[in-house]
């Protein structure tokens, strides 16, 4: 198929290299040149493990980026909307899926061939049939389900993982005003025959995608509020009272081979708390979008309330052993939300910062790759910054473990003999491999 991408951010960039990479033609679609530069040169414009390799791969080939949005359009089968939609706090901002769907309507007013329309982006329920599709009636003149198609695919990519993600998916929903639609996107995903795949509604579509990342967010909380408790009532450990929940076979199967223990155990562990751009964003737009409905989400609002909360729990731990943390060397181990990725969006280490700082701590951080980030968010001269993990601990009074990195397994070599306090805000740490050790969920 002949696939038109609208936005190279992480998901259309992704997917796009990925649909090329299964045998489609691509081009990817922005209104930035420079972005669109780079791509040609087999550059991409965000970090993702792996995506580089298979750029280079591509581009020229079967992808390219253009900023010529009519030609790219009219010369594909399918256009992929999956343009950002920023989040003010309360609700999603539609305006960049208004806009391209108003240039995709215009489009198809002079094209002949029937076209399908997919909404990547992810947008509350009702988005795609009471926003999208009346625009692209509008402009174009035609008639959804007779000159063109439309649906709504969700994505499920994490980052750090979502080339393989995308390459080895868990399922794929196929949302489309009708049969043709979903035949598209058939189509489109021919090449992973033995996925699990849903048929359904846009409209379903877009509450499986909510409803997912909002039931990680839920259990991750879930496991924080345990740990919380487990801090005040002494001498009990989060990590081995979730062990003990988690050996339940109906998270661990017990099958012929022995016992099988799903990766997803180890994701919603106890924690700071949980960031990014999609967790936090879906589930505050979730609520908003429930109460729309006349359908309180308490569930969910206290989800948000126990993550906001949770970073606080590390500059706790660190007063219990300072009366006053002013003129305290911290080093910040980790500013990215989580390892593989340079996205500090939501990260519990922006939240730390800002309260370390408001105590008067002297901040030394250090990430593999999302200081660049961080110093853009913050400013220049804010905390600064080391080059190494060994540099960044050297002098520290207190160390604090933000990101699972697996560069920091080697922290007990680093504080061996030393009265540094480690507070461990992932538990990566065994708590008796240092000398002075505070971790989430344990007294």
């Amino acid at each position: 198929m002949r696939i038109s991408v609208v936005g190279t951010g992480y998901v259309g960039l992704v997917s796009g290299v990925c649909l090329s990479h299964v045998g489609h033609d691509v081009t990817c679609i922005d209104i930035d040149q420079t972005k669109v530069d780079m791509i040609n040169r087999g550059e991409p414009p965000i970090y993702e493990v792996g995506l580089e390799d298979m750029l280079k791969d591509l581009v020229g080939k079967k992808l390219n980026a253009t900023t010529d949005f009519d030609t790219a359009v009219r010369s594909s089968d399918l256009s992929l909307i999956a343009v950002g939609t920023p989040f003010d706090g309360q609700e999603i901002d539609l305006q960049y899926i208004r806009q391209v769907a108003r240039q995709i309507g215009k489009v198809l007013k002079t094209k002949d061939s029937y076209h399908t329309v997919i909404v990547k982006s992810t947008v509350v329920p009702g988005t795609t049939e009471e926003v999208v599709l009346p625009i692209l009636e509008e402009t174009s003149g035609k008639t959804a389900g007779k000159d063109f198609g439309v649906g709504m695919n969700p994505e499920f990519l994490k980052e750090g993982e979502a080339i393989d993600d995308f390459m080895h998916p868990d399922r794929i929903v196929l949302g489309g005003i009708d049969d043709r639609s979903i035949d598209a996107l058939a189509e489109l995903y021919a090449s992973f025959p033995d996925t699990d795949k849903i048929r359904t509604s846009p409209r379903t579509a877009e509450m499986i995608k909510y409803t997912a990342n909002s039931l990680l967010a839920t259990l991750i909380s879930f496991s924080n509020e345990i740990g919380n408790l487990c801090t005040s009532i002494g001498g009990v450990d989060v990590t081995e009272v979730m062990e003990g929940v988690h050996l339940d076979k109906r998270f661990s199967p017990i099958l012929e081979q022995g016992r099988v223990r799903p990766s997803s155990l180890s994701y919603i562990e106890a924690g700071c708390g949980f960031g990014g751009s999609c967790f936090p964003k879906d589930v505050k737009a979730l609520i908003t979008y429930g109460k729309g409905k006349a359908q309180p989400m308490s569930v969910l609002d206290a989800v948000i309330k126990t993550n906001q909360a949770q970073p606080a729990r590390m500059v706790e731990m660190a007063k219990r052993h300072y009366s006053s943390l002013k003129g305290t060397k911290v080093a910040l181990l980790g500013l990215a939300f989580k390892p593989g990725t340079d996205d500090i969006r939501e990260s519990a280490s922006l939240a730390v910062i800002d309260q370390l700082q408001a105590e008067g701590a002297v901040i030394t951080a250090f990430d593999p790759i999302a200081q660049e980030e961080t110093e853009k968010h913050l400013g220049p001269n804010v905390i600064a910054y080391a080059e190494t993990v060994e540099a960044c601990v050297k002098d520290a009074d207190v160390v604090m473990l933000m990101t699972s990195w697996p560069e920091f397994h080697d922290l007990p070599k680093l504080l061996e003999g030393r009265d540094t306090l480690l507070i461990d805000g992932r538990r990566m740490i065994p708590r008796d491999a240092v000398q002075r050790y505070e971790g989430i969920g344990l007294s």
